[in-house]
């Protein structure tokens, strides 16, 4: 048992933990893109907006001198500064790019991928209705790609009061962390306003978002509960609960197992854990530690996840060029491949765990 861990007074029979869960292939690749940061340049290294949505993983790069910004003013010019994983507005990219010493665009090739679907379809003269959170990441720096074309609209709200100027001419584009549900209730009604609704050719939603909440939608007919680790301000974490309860289960979100409330397991037989994207596994081992079912615990698979995203384009020319450096001075080989190699085998606790200081799992 764990120092510290709840005590409950009912123990379930049996548990179920959602496969897949936990970190996507974004996640996994602006994490270690932001370790290589730190060990490439001295503290400290500037990091517009949370490199994820997760309070462990932030806290744990500012222990190691990262300083996470919400303006690129903040960062001290000539100062190395990467760009979160959410994708940022090109106003912030220019300036970064003026501003930084170094500057590296950690962006999800999934929201590149919107990205260049909204400049496609503004360049055309659409108006562009984008399906996201206000405020959130990855929403203000989609918009901000055509603002004169696009409108935000909240999934739980719709299309409300949008009007376009050609009804022949609408593109529809979502936030890649949405509810499955929420985005295709708001598809459907513009479908009905728009019969030659654009959209595009694969769905917006990200593949692991999808696959978390097929997850956990089917594990739900299995359950009395379901524990979703992840922060508060982690979209697809929250999407993941309202999944659940959608389904008619009790749901709640947790940031590790002290977030658990001992009456949430009173009553329950059956209890289901998954996590979202930019949730650390050690979190949710915890989780299954402490509950400790009286049968155990169960995968609960739907598919499995291979994908892998390589290092930004510009941390790998970066580490191109210091290896050159290296064999020039030393007179040895550069192992770039050996680098990229590397990474690919590599977990992003892995490299959280290579900082220069213990980390606490």
């Amino acid at each position: 048992m764990l120092p510290n861990a709840i005590q409950f007074t009912h123990r379930p029979v049996r548990g179920y933990l959602a496969q897949p869960n936990g970190y996507c292939a974004g996640v996994y690749m602006a994490i270690k893109a932001l370790v290589w940061m730190t060990k490439l340049f001295p503290p400290p290294v500037y990091c517009y907006h949370e490199i994820v949505h997760n309070g462990f993983v932030v806290d744990t790069f500012k222990q190691a001198g990262v300083v996470f910004v919400d303006s690129i003013d903040e960062v001290p010019e000539g100062a190395p500064v990467m760009l979160s994983a959410h994708g940022s507005s090109p106003t912030v990219i220019s300036t970064a790019q003026e501003r930084s010493g170094i500057m590296v665009d950690s962006v999800c090739p999934l929201v590149t991928k919107v990205h260049h679907e909204v400049n496609r379809r503004a360049a055309k003269g659409y108006d562009i209705i984008f399906v996201g959170h206000e405020n959130h990441d990855e929403a203000v720096g989609t918009v901000a790609r055509a603002p004169s074309h696009t409108t935000l609209v909240e999934p739980e709200t719709g299309l409300g009061g949008f009007r376009a100027r050609d009804s022949k001419k609408v593109a529809l584009f979502a936030q890649t962390t949405l509810g499955l549900h929420e985005w295709e209730e708001v598809q459907l009604e513009a479908l009905k306003r728009f019969p030659d609704l654009e959209m595009s050719r694969k769905s917006d939603l990200c593949y692991a978002t999808t696959n978390r909440q097929d997850a956990v939608r089917k594990m739900s007919s299995e359950c009395d509960l379901i524990l979703v680790v992840g922060s508060d301000n982690s979209s697809n974490t929250n999407a993941l609960v309202r999944t659940a309860r959608t389904s008619g289960k009790a749901a709640h979100r947790i940031d590790s197992i002290k977030s658990i409330q001992p009456e949430w397991m009173e009553n329950v037989d059956v209890v289901g854990v998954t996590a979202g994207a930019s949730a650390p596994d050690h979190l949710v081992q915890e989780v299954l530690k402490v509950i400790d079912p009286v049968e155990g615990w169960q995968p609960f698979r739907v598919t499995e996840e291979d994908e892998y995203f390589p290092l930004p384009h510009g941390l790998r020319t970066l580490l191109d060029s210091v290896s050159s450096m290296i064999r020039i001075g030393l007179t040895a080989r550069a192992d770039v491949a050996g680098i990229i190699g590397f990474d690919r085998t590599t977990t992003a606790m892995d490299a959280l765990t290579a900082l220069d200081f213990p980390v606490a799992v």
